[in-house]
């Protein structure tokens, strides 16, 4: 209960609820494996190491990847990003050299490219949207040129809901030679993903989002990128050996894991992805686009309200302003009443900007929800 009320939770683009399956997992890893992983001989050090490599290998199969070890455990999208920010952007990024964003990020894929940039005194590039919030592929493919270096798109909008084309973005960048990034933080818990078909280098997701705990996530790279890249952070597990003199690093994905990961978050992530593959993610984007559709037809039912979002392929999200009202004022008013939805910009301020609105109302939507108040 909320304010008396039965909670009626909208927010899901901003953290999902957890299933208590992932919850028992927590807490039995912590009764009955707790120890730390791979340098262990003792019986429980070998246990917690199986249990957070089968986590692994369970977010392998999930976004297919080739290989368990493209499978690099981080603290969530933003660590990943910041993860190719640091190595594969500083190694392969230089002075006069463009990187490709779009109008529809959210922070988390803009700041780390402009910090970047302009540390190599490189340029940001940014496809612009349609009025419905598409992203227009005629514009993206003027703006790919030898000097881009990385292109780095949202898979699917966390202000706006709209599902990008990734198999055409991937497909125009690798045809002159150039590595893309997709941040899935929101399409990993409402579309299936196969990172081998969309093609692309690179591919971020956080597990707070997917039903799993906060504090990890999980980055996919191609075996050869990752290889070649310089470590992101030096300690323990990333190394095979170190002298005064010089430092000899680990494999794939060890490398890229320095100190203790968070063992736990990792094995309950694991768990929420068993959970949503028993559902079938075929059947949760089916559900939560008949969902989707029939809030787009009541809201568009309201004349004060002013949906911003509205491309012909999106999941998840109504956004709205109303007339006379600010989004924070309406949500206050909504959360009176029990229901969670997200105010404000969603780190997202240079697509308010596009839309000319300071904020909007967010209500995402999970398989959990329906169409009546229970």
């Amino acid at each position: 209960m909320i304010n008396d009320r039965p909670l009626v939770y909208l927010d899901n683009a901003a953290t999902s609820q957890k299933p208590q399956v992932v919850i028992d997992a927590l807490v039995n890893y912590y009764m009955t494996e707790n120890s730390n992983v791979h340098r262990g001989v003792h019986t429980l050090s070998q246990r917690a190491t199986d249990s957070y490599e089968e986590a692994r290998v369970k977010v392998q199969r999930f976004l297919n990847a080739a290989d368990d070890k493209e499978i690099i455990f981080v603290r969530g999208t933003t660590e990943g990003i910041n993860l190719v920010a640091q190595t594969y952007g500083r190694q392969n990024v230089g002075e006069g050299d463009e990187i490709i964003i779009s109008a529809m990020e959210h922070h988390s894929n803009i700041v780390p490219w402009q910090m970047l940039c302009q540390e190599k005194g490189a340029h940001l590039k940014v496809v612009p949207i349609n009025d419905e919030g598409e992203f227009l592929l005629d514009e993206y493919e003027n703006l790919l040129s030898p000097r881009t270096k990385l292109v780095s798109i949202v898979h699917q909008s966390n202000a706006l809901g709209t599902i990008n084309p990734v198999e055409q973005i991937v497909e125009l960048a690798h045809a002159r030679g150039i590595p893309v990034l997709l941040d899935g933080a929101q399409a990993v818990a409402h579309v299936p993903i196969d990172v081998q078909r969309i093609g692309c280098d690179f591919y971020v997701f956080s597990g707070h989002k997917l039903y799993g705990p906060t504090g990890v996530g999980a980055l996919y790279g191609r075996a050869d990128l990752l290889d070649a890249m310089p470590p992101y952070q030096g300690g323990g597990e990333m190394i095979r050996s170190v002298t005064f003199e010089k430092t000899l690093y680990n494999v794939i994905p060890n490398k890229f894991e320095a100190g203790t990961q968070n063992i736990a978050g990792s094995v309950g992530l694991g768990v929420a992805i068993d959970y949503v593959n028993n559902l079938g993610m075929d059947n949760i984007a089916a559900y939560e686009n008949e969902l989707l559709a029939y809030g787009t037809k009541r809201l568009s039912e309201i004349e004060a309200v002013r949906l911003i979002g509205t491309a012909r392929h999106k999941g998840s999200i109504l956004s709205f302003v109303m007339e006379n009202a600010h989004p924070h004022d309406v949500g206050t008013i909504l959360d009176a009443e029990g229901i969670a939805v997200r105010t404000g910009h969603h780190c997202a301020q240079p697509l308010m900007d596009r839309f000319g609105v300071p904020a909007t109302v967010r209500a995402s939507l999970a398989f959990y929800n329906t169409r009546e108040r229970n």
